[in-house]
């Protein structure tokens, strides 16, 4: 009887800049069984010797964990690296999951579920038809090839089946009655997870051996380019921060218990800012509150993200520097005008300006995405969770590279300062020469690949 023996070997490492992305590299004649079996756990093919495993949970080792088991019971050898071993080792948890009912095992299942919906839309088994912002988080519309129709509500690893219809029509017309206006046509731009996926699938495509991939990789010599503000690299926020306490003694700066936040507090004590240290991405930076005096109400707030170009945030500070922080706000008996203060320089500038339902907006010309966008449903209450200005830059305002929002009572001359740096500013952005079948990689429009991290790399949201 013959030697039915898989003759194969696989090597699991992790990927080079993708921090939690696992590579398989296969060696031997007899391939089939093993490239089935990491099949089955979602590894997907690069070329005939490699397979990457790469999920929008961060769960990659996990289920590498759980094919090398699988592949041992085959009769496949399989090494892992010392590097992704300590992954597969190290418990971690998601700090401020929403659904806090669930243990370990039942958060897992729901970023399956998450995981499983994120590859039906990118295999096309599943067309997403229409999108919206619900003012928390991202919601859409699609249809299952020769199946139901669906409505999905979260992103990356939160995404669930929110509803199931019989037919695309029924679907779309209840998405358009509970969403109005805010309804967007086709789906949402990728969140920064799964363009961090694409671009680990995509710097896969060359082949490349298993020892190379827990090393790191030498990135591309990179030159800048000069660039309108709203499509500027994110910049040294920490830098700015001190820049602004030096230069203005009457701030004084302090920090809480906790090590990742700083306070300044103007010596009045009516203006504060908030900075915390450990924000990435689009996750608040800057936060910002005014009050009439010490022990009153607070005035108007705002916040600004981590990927918020220094520039416009520096215009922020100006104009609370410059005592615009007290201003004329947006009053129901001076709204029409204060929009029109707040928003001269962009009508100077020639943006493009519609009216759609609620929203007042303004867009940039040319080539850049950026725009300002005035809530006047938000506007219409001081205490109002929902921002009456959104001052944008990448994508949709919806679902942006960066974002500074402003309560409704933001004064008109402090967003007349961010207005103007919008239409007038520039900055500058990184630009990463082009591949010899690509384009050039532009930091501000497509976040760059994530270093290639240590040992014990940590990710937004998750805790060990």
């Amino acid at each position: 009887m013959p030697d039915t023996t898989p003759d194969a070997h696989v090597h699991l490492a992790l990927h080079p800049q993708h921090p939690s992305a696992v590579v398989a590299t296969l060696t031997g004649n007899t391939l089939h069984t093993a490239r089935a079996t990491l099949a089955s756990e979602g590894f997907r093919p690069v070329n005939d010797d490699t397979m990457l495993l790469v999920r929008i949970d961060h769960e990659e080792p996990y289920y590498a964990n759980i094919t090398a088991n699988l592949l041992r019971d085959a009769g496949i050898p399989v090494d892992i690296t010392d590097q992704l071993q300590e992954e597969i080792d190290t418990e971690w948890t998601w700090a401020s999951h929403p659904m806090t009912w669930l243990d370990r095992d039942g958060i897992r299942l729901v970023s399956a579920e998450a995981q499983k919906i994120h590859d039906d839309i990118d295999s096309g088994l599943l067309t997403i038809h229409l999108h919206a912002h619900d003012g928390h988080t991202t919601v859409a519309v699609g249809t299952y090839q020769h199946a139901d129709s669906v409505h999905l509500h979260g992103e990356d690893h939160l995404r669930v089946v929110s509803g199931s219809y019989d037919t695309p029509k029924e679907a779309i017309a209840d998405f358009e009655r509970l969403y109005g206006d805010a309804v967007r046509p086709g789906p949402p731009p990728p969140t920064d997870t799964e363009r961090q996926a694409a671009q680990a699938l995509a710097g896969m495509s060359m082949p490349q051996t298993a020892s190379a991939a827990d090393a790191s990789a030498d990135p591309p010599a990179a030159k800048t380019e000069l660039v309108p503000v709203y499509a500027a690299d994110p910049g040294d926020h920490e830098a700015l921060l001190d820049k602004f306490l030096e230069k203005h003694g009457e701030w004084d700066k302090y920090r809480t218990w906790e090590d990742s936040t700083t306070v300044a507090n103007h010596e009045s004590l009516t203006l504060r800012a908030v900075f915390d240290h450990d924000a990435e991405g689009r996750e608040a930076k800057w936060t910002f509150a005014a009050y009439e005096t010490p022990v009153s109400d607070r005035l108007w707030h705002g916040t600004a993200t981590a990927s918020t170009p220094t520039a416009i945030v520096s215009a922020l500070l100006d104009a609370v520097a410059n005592e615009n922080a007290w201003g004329r706000s947006l009053s129901t008996s001076a709204t029409e005008a204060a929009i029109t203060e707040a928003t001269s320089p962009l009508t100077d500038a020639d943006w493009k300006h519609t009216i759609d339902g609620r929203y007042i907006t303004w867009e940039a010309p040319g080539a850049q995405e950026g725009g300002v966008q005035f809530d006047a449903f938000a506007a219409q209450k001081a205490d109002s969770p929902l921002p009456a200005w959104t001052i944008w830059g990448g994508h949709a305002v919806h679902q942006p590279v960066w974002a500074l929002q402003l309560s409704a009572n933001a004064p008109a001359a402090l967003v007349q300062y961010i207005t103007f740096e919008m239409a007038e500013g520039q900055g500058t952005r990184c630009v990463r020469p082009a591949a010899p079948d690509g384009p050039a990689l532009r930091t501000a429009q497509a976040p760059a690949l994530v270093a290639a991290s240590p040992p014990a790399a940590h990710f937004a949201g998750r805790s060990r």
